[in-house]
């Protein structure tokens, strides 16, 4: 057996107000884990994180490589997780790494925009970099990739979002 993964999300913002609130009251996940080897080593960001945690949900920072060893330990077969990266090159990572998606998809909420990135949507921002891993996700794993900022909007497929803007 291994840890229930109830939302596996991309957001720039990671733990923040519309995650805390929304999403933990729709996937009740008795644990928040935050996959990011910059935040892990980042010991303001990881009490912050912590902190903004809703009651009754822990939340732990880990590195992409303690998360893919967790998902595999026996000892954390009862989290209920929501899981959390900053980017999308982390959730390949964990793909490539044997955490299994395959039920729940990947939610793409937010992707902050940088120079020489395009709107997608109003909270997710592409370049043809980020664009090559959510088709990473999408054909080499199977797995359905969606936009989707709060529970009560409708999912997007990000591939029809990717070829409406030609990426």
């Amino acid at each position: 057996m291994t840890m229930d993964i109830r939302l596996a999300r991309v957001d720039s913002r990671l733990l923040h107000g519309q995650v805390a609130t929304f999403w933990t009251h729709a996937v009740r996940p008795n644990r928040i884990m935050v996959v990011s080897d910059t935040v892990a080593k980042d010991n303001l960001r990881k009490t912050l994180i912590t902190q903004v945690a809703p009651p009754g949900v822990r939340a732990n920072v880990v590195t992409v490589n303690k998360m893919i060893r967790a998902y595999f330990d026996s000892r954390f077969d009862s989290f209920n997780t929501l899981l959390l990266t900053e980017n999308v090159g982390d959730m390949v990572r964990l793909a490539e790494g044997g955490i299994d998606f395959s039920k729940i998809g990947i939610n793409i909420g937010s992707v902050a925009y940088a120079d020489g990135m395009t709107m997608v949507t109003e909270a997710i921002a592409m370049n043809p970099e980020i664009a090559k891993q959510v088709r990473i996700l999408t054909q080499d794993f199977h797995l359905n990739v969606y936009a989707q900022k709060v529970p009560a909007e409708k999912k997007i497929e990000m591939t029809g979002l990717l070829e409406k803007k030609n990426f």
